[in-house]
């Protein structure tokens, strides 16, 4: 129901235009649950001040605050309203149980999608031929089937060349796998530095591990590295924290598993070879001597393997650096959840560019929608930056008001 403004409609007194008004005020009310229907706008209206009534259960441009619904609800209405928010409380309980028996179905089924997740790991690492009918894929057949005989005949000699200059048993497995996935993707790309593409051409891996029954519910990402030249380590670990439990100052917010925390590991760097600070020099002068000198510092470098160490920072904190930090925490998650249910179960889509059409679409559509929302404020904006006061139309001759 719109605002409705009494103050304004009595001091002007009725005429043509608060008549329609008024009639519509009165439709308005009717279409309005009993509870709020008992009770006149008008009386509404003068106990709350100028600001008016909003529309009950939220069937307007603004949603109605509980706090000023209530107010004007007969006591045993309000009474039975409580009774329905303790039984919405009881079934954020029962979702709560629901999402940890999802859990446990993802760690139970994880266990059956490993064994194909390390025969493609073996394949991706050269580790494992696959065999004439493992790589049999329709498209093939589809493509075979359409291309000219001349053109089978020149793609056959153009194979020939490519093979004289790289033999078969020098090009194992898939090269750069996983360094193309992360080159393909918008959310990984945006991390990935120039320093960092080396180091990831030797990753063989990443894993998605569960939490174990009984266990805080959690999950762990592995990304498994071949022996390098820049650290020791063959596993580097992320492991994020969940919570699926309503929370009791605000249960009705639940909506399901949320991330609440993340924890990295350390990174064993070879010697001079850490990506994520880079050594600069600055010069000193003595003010007593004159004398200048070269001091070398290291200072924090960007880097994907950053993505280790997250950022820590508390929630009641309100300085920028804090607030920073839980910008980036979010982010963290963000990146977390994407790599568990899209990179790992779909890494060959991501490789090939197939799995971006449809996250792609999604992104479109959002974009879109936020393009519009846009849009509209800028209408608002250049309304207001044209408006002239010497240039306003008087209202209405037959509503005019004080």
């Amino acid at each position: 129901m719109s605002q409705v403004s009494v103050r304004a409609h009595s001091e002007a007194g009725l005429c043509t235009g608060c008549e329609h008004r008024q009639q519509q005020l009165k439709r308005e009310l009717a279409s309005a649950p009993f509870c709020v229907r008992k009770f006149s706008v008008m009386d509404a209206t003068i106990a709350k001040g100028d600001h008016g009534v909003q529309n009950p259960g939220g069937q307007g441009d603004k949603p109605v605050n509980f706090q000023d619904l209530e107010s004007i609800l007969p006591k045993a209405v309000k009474r039975r309203v409580h009774a329905l928010k303790r039984l919405q409380v009881q079934c954020a309980n029962i979702e709560s149980k629901f999402y940890e028996e999802v859990h446990e179905l993802e760690r139970k089924y994880s266990v059956l999608y490993q064994p194909l997740f390390d025969k493609r790991r073996d394949i991706v690492t050269g580790t494992v031929e696959p065999t004439d009918e493992e790589c049999e894929w329709q498209s093939d057949k589809d493509e075979d089937d359409e291309l000219a005989e001349c053109v089978k005949e020149k793609a056959t000699i153009e194979d020939a060349k490519k093979e004289e200059t790289t033999p078969q048993e020098e090009l194992k497995g898939i090269p750069e796998f996983w360094l193309t996935i992360f080159r393909s993707v918008d959310m990984l790309s945006d991390l990935l530095q120039e320093h960092d593409e080396p180091i990831l051409k030797h990753l063989k891996d990443i894993q998605v591990k569960f939490s174990e029954p009984g266990q805080p519910m959690s999950f762990t990402l592995e990304f498994h590295f071949e022996s390098n030249g820049y650290f020791n380590n063959t596993v580097l670990t992320k492991v994020y924290k969940m919570k699926s439990e309503p929370d009791e100052s605000d249960p009705f917010s639940f909506e399901g598993p949320e991330i609440i925390d993340c924890e990295g590991c350390q990174i064993d760097w070879h010697k001079g070879k850490d990506v994520t600070v880079k050594t600069i020099k600055k010069k000193q002068k003595h003010k007593g001597r004159g004398t200048v000198r070269t001091v070398t510092k290291q200072v924090p470098n960007d880097s994907f393997f950053n993505f280790f160490n997250p950022a820590k920072a508390s929630p009641d904190a309100e300085d920028e650096d804090s607030e920073f930090a839980l910008a980036s925490l979010a982010s963290d998650f963000e990146l977390g959840h994407f790599f568990r249910e899209r990179i790992v179960p779909r890494a060959v889509l991501y490789f090939t560019g197939e799995a971006d059409d449809s996250f792609e679409e999604e992104e479109m559509e959002e974009g879109d929608e936020e393009e519009q929302d846009d849009e509209g404020d800028e209408e608002e904006d250049d309304d207001d930056g044209d408006f002239d006061p010497k240039k306003e139309q008087p209202p209405p001759a037959e509503c005019k008001q004080q």
